[in-house]
């Protein structure tokens, strides 16, 4: 004769309340780990604070710098050297998504121009150079005139700008990507003969930096 078993609702019931606090406890284990991890992360960065890099403008030469006959186009060409400083002496940098152009007179006078991603480590310096080129850029009526008043006093203001991303890394640790921003102006001379270009930077310039 075959034995029945039959469970009362009580015993299913417990059963139920065994399988909810193994989820519970599952649960809280989980947590308690990843906000852990998320502590140490955090008290690291707040051990460490990295200092934003630094950029200074060490070399800018303007070959072309002219509108196209009675058009308000410009053609330009502008090579920069820059040196990028690392100050933090435990925290190293990835730079991502770096695009360099010149604007003068609050209007782009160049295209941005990539730079290759790079890392940099510890209180290291690099040298970056980048070729910025315009061409047919549509400027306003007035550009002209703006030139040729620059030209007449010996000097012209250029901004040069830098926009990309930025990685910390601290250890095997990478953090997520930020916003990097750095602007260089630099007053240019020029050429004392003939009051035209090409134009060179006679004294390198800090540049400002935000992260």
């Amino acid at each position: 004769m075959s034995q029945l078993i039959v469970k009362s609702p009580k015993h299913c019931a417990n059963h139920g309340v065994n399988i909810e606090k193994f989820y519970k406890k599952l649960f809280y284990a989980f947590s308690t780990f990843f906000f852990s991890i998320l502590f140490t992360v955090f008290l690291i960065w707040l051990i460490l604070r990295p200092a934003k890099p630094e950029f200074y403008l060490k070399q800018a030469d303007v070959y072309q710098f002219n509108l196209s006959g009675s058009s308000h186009l410009l053609n330009s060409s502008i090579q920069i050297t820059l040196v990028s400083r690392n100050p933090n002496t435990k925290v190293g940098i990835y730079y991502d998504q770096l695009k360099a152009c010149a604007s003068y007179k609050s209007q782009q006078i160049t295209i941005g121009a990539p730079i290759p991603p790079f890392y940099q480590g510890h209180e290291d310096r690099n040298l970056l150079i980048a070729s910025l080129i315009g061409t047919g850029l549509s400027v306003s009526p007035s550009f002209g005139y703006e030139v040729s008043r620059d030209q007449v006093v010996g000097k012209v203001v250029l901004q040069l700008k830098v926009n990309g991303r930025l990685r910390w890394k601290v250890g095997t640790w990478v953090s997520g990507q930020y916003r990097l921003s750095v602007v260089c102006v630099t007053m240019m001379s020029f050429d004392s003969n003939t009051g035209a270009g090409p134009l060179s930077l006679k004294q390198g310039s800090q540049c400002s930096t935000s992260v």
